[in-house]
């Protein structure tokens, strides 16, 4: 189930006027991600101990945002380790300061995030790489889950649907983790205890097109989505605002199911 071929070019004019502005410049090609993923999965593979379910869900191919709740630093490794893909992660900019973690975030093509500017130019780095038809890995609370007690998710920040409006093609995977906070909590654990088990289930994924005219989705008719190309700049931005609170909700909702804590 998906729009029509005029709702489609319809959208990209709502993208035009009100999504998120693709970076003109962005590395595709990261021979050392490659590398470091030959070499370590094998031995990292024998020493973890992870239970994977879903992973068909997953797209070998094509555009694909892989967004998971985040309770722990090991978070991003246990995606990487568990998916067939590279997945680009938009990380905080602590992370690109000086030394071996630097190094390694721009060796595998990590995003940096600056926070005080809303994450803008990460977010178009990241549009640009779903253009490529790259893996972009997501949190969508923005930041680790600070909670000490269950429930730890956070409500989800719309970026996510901001890039899943913007490339409304990229399928959006909702990625449970669950005991990567046991194996490396927060102010507690400096290395990772890697006996610990973790348990990582994949959910099917969707694209913002399917989503808009499902009925479990926006539910909108062809129509609807057509006029929103015409609407006046303030009702449209209030609009897309809505919806983008929505798809958030439900992707939040959907991770909760899966077993995210």
């Amino acid at each position: 189930m998906t729009v029509s071929e005029e709702a489609k070019e319809a959208w990209a004019t709502v993208v035009a006027r009100s999504g998120i502005r693709s970076a003109d410049q962005v590395e595709l090609r990261y021979p050392n991600y490659r590398r470091l993923r030959v070499l370590l999965n094998p031995g990292m593979r024998l020493l973890l101990r992870l239970r994977m379910r879903g992973l068909h869900h997953v797209p070998r191919r094509g555009p694909v945002i892989l967004a998971a709740n985040h309770l722990s630093h090991v978070d991003p490794i246990m995606v990487i380790m568990a998916t067939r893909r590279k997945p680009h992660y938009l990380a905080k900019d602590g992370h690109f300061v000086s030394g071996p973690r630097k190094w390694l975030m721009n060796a595998t093509g990590q995003i940096e995030t600056n926070r005080e500017t809303g994450a803008r130019d990460a977010l178009s780095s990241a549009v640009a790489l779903l253009e490529a038809d790259k893996a972009v890995g997501i949190f969508p609370e923005g930041t680790r889950s600070k909670r000490t007690e269950s429930p730890y998710m956070l409500d989800g920040k719309t970026g996510v649907a901001r890039l899943a409006a913007t490339v409304p093609h990229a399928t959006v995977v909702p990625v449970a983790l669950i005991g990567t906070r046991d194996m490396m909590q927060p102010s507690t654990h400096k290395f990772p205890r890697f006996w610990r088990r973790v348990n990582i289930t994949i959910g099917r994924g969707v694209t913002w097109e399917e989503w808009l005219i499902h009925p479990n989705g926006a539910a909108l008719e062809d129509a609807e989505v057509i006029a929103m190309a015409d609407m006046e700049d303030d009702d449209l931005n209030a609009k897309m605002a809505v919806l983008q609170r929505q798809f958030t909700d439900q992707l939040m909702a959907s991770l909760s199911h899966l077993g995210a804590p």
